[in-house]
């Protein structure tokens, strides 16, 4: 049967399923404080940041059925590519390094940026239309096919589109007199989640209300799974935009697009979406936590072998660039030609890079021991 409409902000759950994810929270909250302090200390943070964006933009477009893979993204930035599904990941970057920028300049998460943020986010892209960064002015739906008879779920209608924004965005920007949204479509008892709530539950929040509202025709799924984490800088729940759940998510995909058509309609279960947020919030800080464990301790131990500035920094690009060629080693440090082929040279001599011997023409240098711990 379809589902039709949503409720507004803010939401309410059983007490019990509170209980379980107050009782969660603090576990997750004390890892997410402990991939800001790794990445502080590691000395190839700015490299590892890109990094980990790439694989988020990856992660979150596989979402989407494409099918490009975290190595091909890497093969790509050596060349220009008109390859679709290559653009969208692109944008998407893109699309995270404004929003952070945004957020790093004091600007909160509003309606102005999510457009902002889309207009981003299409340009160039197969799903481009006239009307990217404008809300939809018809009525869309979401099913398996381009059938409505086949929808799963119809959004609110596009003349509510505003209306519904307004409201969450009042419900993740605490009003600054202390004034709470109404709460009178909250019907039975419960434990109610306001605009007080802890960031982790208002992220979870905010995500599952903005795909539902689903305010333009393309690019929802993608500009959601990006306000994840602005809204968790904003909160400073994180300091640097490294937490992402798109790959959590995208492994139990059903689950995810199920649990978030619960959520809709005039019997909406929140609590079930959020526990499944929090437990894959979890999940993904403890897999990051790990990668950047052993990528810290990988440049740590390279370093040990290093004898020259040049190869130290060529050994640092190759963690924002694991596979590079002498034109991207200049382009990436400015050094000349010679003094880029001589490090890369030297660091695959060290095994610290691999190059194959059958390729003879713009020679690739890969960082496997890197790619090892990012590449699933």
């Amino acid at each position: 049967m379809v589902i039709q409409g949503l409720t507004k902000l803010p939401v309410k759950i059983e007490i019990t399923q509170a209980i379980k994810l107050l009782e969660r929270l603090a576990h997750v909250n004390t890892l997410l404080g402990k991939l800001d302090v790794e990445l502080t200390h590691s000395k190839a943070s700015k490299q590892l940041m890109q990094l980990l964006s790439l694989q988020e933009s990856v992660e979150s477009t596989k979402i989407e059925g494409s099918q490009v893979t975290f190595t091909d993204m890497m093969e790509s930035s050596l060349k220009k590519s008109d390859d679709s599904d290559i653009i969208e990941i692109q944008n998407y970057m893109r699309a995270l390094q404004f929003g952070y920028e945004s957020v790093e300049n004091g600007y909160p998460v509003t309606t102005r940026l999510i457009k902002q943020l889309h207009e981003i986010l299409m340009k160039g892209s197969r799903g481009e239309v006239s009307s990217a960064g404008e809300f939809r002015k018809i009525q869309n739906f979401i099913g398996p096919t381009n059938r409505l008879e086949d929808a799963s779920y119809i959004p609110v209608e596009a003349h509510l589109i505003n209306e519904y924004m307004e409201n969450l965005e009042k419900f993740i920007n605490t009003d600054s007199y202390g004034r709470l949204l109404p709460q009178n479509h909250l019907k039975s008892d419960g434990y109610v989640i306001n605009e007080q709530a802890a960031p982790l539950l208002k992220t979870g929040i905010m995500h599952a209300q903005f795909e539902s509202i689903h305010p333009f025709l393309d690019g929802n799924g993608r500009l959601g799974r990006i306000l994840i984490v602005l809204y968790l800088l904003q909160q400073k729940a994180i300091t640097h935009p490294i937490f992402f759940v798109s790959e959590e998510l995208e492994k139990e995909k059903a689950r995810y697009y199920d649990l978030l058509n619960g959520v809709r309609g005039d019997r909406s279960d929140w609590g079930k979406w959020l526990l499944f947020f929090v437990d894959a919030s979890e999940r993904m800080a403890t897999k990051l936590l790990d990668q950047l464990n052993k990528a810290n301790r990988l440049l740590t131990e390279g370093e040990q072998l290093i004898e020259n500035e040049a190869e130290r920094k060529l050994w640092i690009t190759s963690f924002e660039q694991p596979i590079l060629t002498v034109a991207k080693g200049v382009e990436m440090t400015g050094y000349s030609p010679n003094t880029v082929r001589k490090a890369l040279h030297q660091l695959v001599d060290k095994e610290l890079l691999y190059a194959s011997n059958t390729e003879r023409r713009n020679r690739k240098y890969r960082n496997y021991a890197l790619l090892r711990i990012f590449v699933n």
